[in-house]
């Protein structure tokens, strides 16, 4: 047999290929590489398929999307899935197979269907959900108290975003004036490198918690096609365990990302996130403003009741003091009555103890004893009671009941 070259062995391939694969086909695949060629505006992709289990690849294909398709391809896939057309996502495309004898085979897109892209980004998000849920940290952060007066907040954004200027100005001119303190933690908040931008801003704050009430995670405008940097589990983890409550304003409002589902409280742009600040505040304000009336209703409720009891007391007065005087007064005619019984029966006792006394006194008196036969010896007027006292020739006188006897004593013989 004659050897073939290269070319004609290419060539061969190519009307094989033109032959068996004559139709288009909807081939779903990985977009492992994506380059839009700026001059000509195709754009050349990388197809690929891994194995579930291993990760590994199993099949590889070079794609184009000539600029005519691409131009109308992108935009409406980004506007229908909210997702960038870029590495990394799993799309459903419909392809013609081609082979070129010098740059080999290909896939030649013709049409995309977003619904697919959907429902992997939806069933990625469910996996990042689920597995946030088996980690036991899914709502944390919703689970956190809202501060009553959350004043100090910590803001994470571009710091040129238009948003970021709309949140402060909201707060700045907020209807009764209430005062916020401010700080910006810049990050990027589109493209690939936004995950590991936000996690740095989170980790400068956590620092710092002491000086925050509560962290606002906001993006003024942008792409919606932006918004999947959005649903990773690194970033979603962060925020659900941090120890501060989290706002996410991120300017969308037809979809939740896995940051929005975890996040305390989810706004749809920064000026929602800074009415929502405000209203918390009106919150406080008007609960204050309720126990003030509150304190104010029941202080008068209370003097108004201690006043009529004071005018009830005042006019009970009167009688109260007649009829406190009249049982005093019959108090008194009944102790009066008292006393002089009283002092009566003490007098009687006392006279008739006073009699008993006199009876023993007269008893016990000289003169008694006297008219009893007894008689007492004086000498000089005094009684004698030892007679070895008496000399001789002493004069006494012995004095009976009825008179006295004059006697001189003698010695003895």
């Amino acid at each position: 047999m004659k050897p073939l070259s290269l070319y004609d062995l290419n060539t061969l391939v190519h009307r094989s290929l033109e032959q068996c694969l004559p139709d288009e086909y909807w081939v779903q695949a990985e977009l492992s590489e994506v380059r839009a060629h700026p001059a000509t505006g195709h754009c050349y992709v990388e197809f690929v398929q891994k194995d579930p289990r291993s990760n590994n690849l199993v099949a590889k294909a070079r794609g184009v999307i000539w600029s005519n398709v691409f131009h109308l391809l992108r935009p409406y896939f980004e506007e229908s899935t909210g997702q960038m057309f870029t590495a990394g996502i799993k799309v459903l495309v419909q392809v013609t197979v081609s082979f070129h004898e010098l740059y080999g085979y290909s896939l030649t897109v013709q049409d995309i269907d977003p619904t697919y892209t959907l429902g992997d980004m939806a069933r990625r998000r469910r996996e990042i959900l689920a597995q946030l849920k088996a980690d036991g940290v899914l709502t944390l952060n919703k689970e956190l108290p809202m501060p009553v007066l959350p004043q100090r907040i910590a803001v994470i954004s571009s710091a040129s975003a238009a948003g970021y200027g709309d949140f402060c100005h909201q707060l700045e001119h907020n209807p009764r004036g209430y005062y916020f303190r401010v700080e910006l933690f810049p990050s990027i908040m589109q493209g690939e490198r936004t995950e590991s931008s936000l996690l740095a801003a989170l980790d400068r704050i956590n620092q710092r918690l002491e000086y925050f009430d509560v962290v606002v995670i906001i993006r003024g405008g942008g792409a919606t096609s932006d918004l999947s940097c959005f649903d990773t589990y690194l970033l979603a983890a962060a925020c659900a365990q941090f120890p501060l409550p989290i706002i996410t304003g991120i300017g969308h409002e037809r979809d939740d990302t896995v940051l929005d589902s975890v996040a305390h409280t989810r706004v749809k742009t920064p000026t929602a996130a800074a009415e929502c600040l405000i209203a918390r505040m009106d919150e406080a304000a008007d609960r204050l403003q309720q126990l003030s009336e509150h304190i104010y209703n029941g202080v008068s409720a209370r003097l108004q009741r201690e006043r009529t009891r004071l005018q009830g007391c005042r006019q009970r007065i009167p009688a109260s003091s007649i009829r406190c005087l009249s049982q005093a007064r019959l108090q008194l005619t009944g102790a009066r009555k008292d006393l002089h019984r009283a002092v009566d029966a003490l007098l009687t006792r006392q006279r008739h103890r006073l009699e008993l006394l006199q009876q023993r006194i007269t008893d016990a008196s000289p003169q008694k004893q006297l008219a009893r036969g007894y008689s007492i010896t004086l000498k000089d007027g005094r009684a004698v009671k030892d007679a070895s006292s008496l000399k001789p020739g002493d004069v006494l006188t012995t004095r009976v009941y009825k008179g006295e006897i004059q006697s001189i004593v003698k010695p003895k013989n």
